[in-house]
């Protein structure tokens, strides 16, 4: 929880939190965005595997439906009885609407990750807000 509060995510590079849902869009996402060992590595709140294997990974897909609200300056959503925020802004050459739109899942490699059907490679730093 302490790294929650200390905004520990925001370490070597990380984008400052924006005001608005439209500031949240990256404009060259490959330069700016970083990995979780980039940020000094992942500290928050993990889900429980038992949990995890039921709703998240790759075969489990899902849309958002509703533009993430912000917190704390950063986009938040819900998914599977946990609280998200996106800590990497989105990519400039995904739809405006890709929320409501685009199937994405979670999974975790050395950290919380959301990825989006259409764009396979690219996999947005996520964490788990209590």
């Amino acid at each position: 929880m302490s790294w929650q509060q200390q905004r520990g995510w925001q370490r070597q590079g990380a984008w400052q939190g924006q005001a608005t849902w439209q500031q949240g869009r990256a404009q060259n996402w490959a330069n700016e965005h970083r990995e979780w060992g980039q940020r000094g590595g992942y500290g928050g709140y993990y889900i429980p595997q038992d949990r995890f294997t039921l709703s998240f990974g790759s075969q489990h897909y899902f849309r958002i439906r509703q533009r993430p609200v912000m917190y704390m300056g950063y986009p938040r959503f819900q998914y599977g009885g946990f609280s998200f925020m996106m800590l990497d802004r989105y990519p400039e050459y995904w739809a405006e609407n890709w929320y409501d739109d685009d199937d994405v899942y979670i999974d975790y490699d050395d950290g919380y990750y959301l990825y989006n059907r259409r764009y396979p490679r690219v996999r947005l730093a996520i964490t788990v807000v209590l």
